[in-house]
């Protein structure tokens, strides 16, 4: 099973983790296109590509890759986490989904976090990409500003959301997890905000 992989991550590292999830890919495609799906024929492993060939109607399958977006959402140097109800109790993360047929990557991140968690984004700007062999997923992470709206979990997918700034974060996904590296930036990024306002309110309870 794929999801084997992720307790190993720490244990192999991050290249070895990445090349561990593109056999996976590879091994599950192959499995799942052995006969075509256009006339039912065998399928044969190209010489030249990753492709599965149809000899009798020449069609081509290649491997299965399913973009999906992660964002950030960042307000008054706070960052909105949510509950899926999948989590382990108390961990939240961030918002996600695939990408749907005919939507720009941005216009993924929007339909996904008003769908989700009823807000808007403005100012959506990339982060960084992590192949993800759970089971053929690209994930495509992002930053967005808050635009407005107030919270809203949609119930189904997400139980619960909330800010948080970086000084008081609640139990956040595993390192093998792009949405912890972006997590994990935040936190870096931000924790030096968060203390600077307890070191002036001091102050200022001082004067």
């Amino acid at each position: 099973m794929p999801e084997g992989l992720l307790p190993l991550y720490d244990f192999l590292g991050e290249g070895l983790f990445h090349l561990a999830g593109r056999a996976v890919q590879l091994v599950a495609w192959v499995g799942t296109n052995r006969y075509c799906g256009t006339c039912g024929g065998r399928t044969v492993p190209s010489s030249s590509e990753f492709a599965m060939l149809c000899p009798s109607c020449r069609t081509a399958s290649y491997p299965r890759l399913a973009p999906a977006v992660i964002t950030a959402v960042l307000k008054d140097e706070q960052i909105l986490l949510a509950h899926p109800h999948h989590f382990p109790a108390g961990r939240y993360g961030l918002v996600s989904g695939f990408v749907e047929p005919g939507e720009t990557l941005e216009d993924c991140v929007k339909r996904e976090i008003r769908e989700e968690v009823g807000i808007e984004v403005a100012n959506i700007r990339y982060f960084g990409s992590q192949q993800w062999p759970f089971p053929h997923s690209l994930m495509i992470g992002f930053l967005a500003d808050y635009a407005g709206g107030e919270i809203a979990v949609d119930g189904e997918e997400i139980a619960a959301a909330d800010w948080f700034d970086a000084r008081h974060m609640p139990d956040i996904p595993p390192p093998a997890s792009i949405a912890r590296k972006i997590i994990d930036w935040f936190v870096e990024e931000y924790a030096s905000f968060s203390l600077r306002e307890i070191v002036l309110d001091r102050q200022i309870s001082f004067d």
